[in-house]
């Protein structure tokens, strides 16, 4: 297996304000992009030739990663000028793979995290003889997701949309985002228009006879796309619970980088990350959270599951519980801000300001 396609091409709009500057992809999870874990996985599975379809804020990606030889990789990138959805992506980006019709190739969406053994599903796809396979997961409430039941041999034999009563519920197993294209299928998905792998290629293939395969594989598996699971899963990476080899420092309660300033009082749990040049001032608490490059919290602040975005400022003694803070923005001290509540980027918010959560 040397080739793969990454689709980072979302907007990231449930991510918002952390996307209004810096891609999806690109906001840092434990210390680096959140594309380095994936690419670094990749690597370790012996993928050699990436392919970045890349569509909102493209500039950002290559002047970060260049070629990909400083991860052992070649990058190559391809930018959508109009949204073409996951299955315009792939097709899109399919004159630069290099993958003869019959041999595999990877793709992987750009915002899950996940623990998926590469190597097992290209595996699968081979001794199967499949024309795509998919790595599937479990999940406990399967009515958000679509389902992808599979027989006694794991062919998938449907693909069934978000279950409404119990009765649909007829499996847990959902696509997890993950999946190995035959080089030639690739090529019959429609060009030049926007295309969903989900609602019709797969559908579609399976209509026709195709064969495809399913994998579970249930050992870590998060999807990034709100502000909520991406501090969990940046934890999740520095507390070792989620793979990666990309981490920049020792698993453990705290990732401080290089630059950082953290008093010694201050206390940082629960696979807490303080950014390059940050500021913790003293006796500052800080749980479960992102503190990206150059924010400070001042002193006596409390910080939990909260994501305070790059040059942000905490006052002192502001509560952050669940919140997210634009990059630029600044909080005076004495606020309280929970469950969800943003504050966008450059924003200001006077001392004692605001003692009100959003649900939102």
């Amino acid at each position: 297996m040397t080739e793969a396609i990454l689709l980072v091409g979302g907007k990231g709009t449930r991510l918002r304000p952390m996307t209004i500057n810096t891609p999806k992809p690109m906001v840092p999870a434990a210390g680096v992009p959140f594309l380095t874990h994936q690419l670094a996985r990749a690597r370790a599975a012996g993928v050699e030739h990436v392919v970045l379809a890349t569509s909102y804020l493209a500039e950002v990606f290559e002047p970060y990663f260049g070629d990909g030889s400083s991860l052992g990789l070649h990058l190559e990138y391809v930018t959508e000028v109009d949204p073409l959805g996951t299955g315009g992506a792939i097709r899109n980006v399919a004159a630069k793979l290099r993958s003869g019709p019959d041999e595999p190739v990877l793709i992987f969406n750009g915002d899950i995290l996940t623990g998926l053994d590469i190597r097992a599903l290209v595996d699968t796809h081979q001794t199967s003889g499949a024309d795509v396979s998919l790595h599937l997961t479990r999940v406990e409430d399967p009515r958000a997701f679509g389902l992808v039941p599979t027989d006694a041999t794991g062919r998938v034999t449907a693909f069934l949309e978000k279950p409404q009563t119990p009765e649909e519920i007829v499996t847990d197993q959902i696509n997890a985002g993950a999946y190995v294209f035959r080089r030639s299928v690739i090529d019959t998905i429609p060009a030049g228009r926007p295309v969903s792998v989900e609602r019709e290629t797969f559908p579609g293939l399976l209509a026709d006879g195709a064969h495809l395969q399913g994998m579970v594989d249930s050992t870590y598996w998060l999807d990034l796309g709100t502000p909520q699971a991406f501090v969990r899963g940046s934890a999740d990476l520095v507390l070792g619970r989620a793979p990666s080899p990309a981490v920049p420092g020792r698993r453990g309660e705290k990732l401080v980088l290089d630059g950082a300033r953290v008093a010694a009082d201050a206390k940082l749990t629960g696979g807490t990350v303080v950014g390059a040049g940050a500021v913790v001032g003293e006796g500052a608490r800080i749980e479960g959270s992102t503190v990206l490059a150059g924010a400070v919290v001042e002193a006596g602040a409390v910080v939990t599951d909260s994501l305070v975005g790059e040059r942000a400022r905490i006052g002192a003694r502001t509560v952050l519980d669940g919140a997210v803070i634009g990059d630029g923005a600044q909080v005076g001290a004495d606020n309280e801000l929970r469950h969800g509540l943003r504050v966008w980027c450059d924003a200001r918010l006077p001392d004692a300001s605001v003692r009100f959560s959003s649900d939102q």
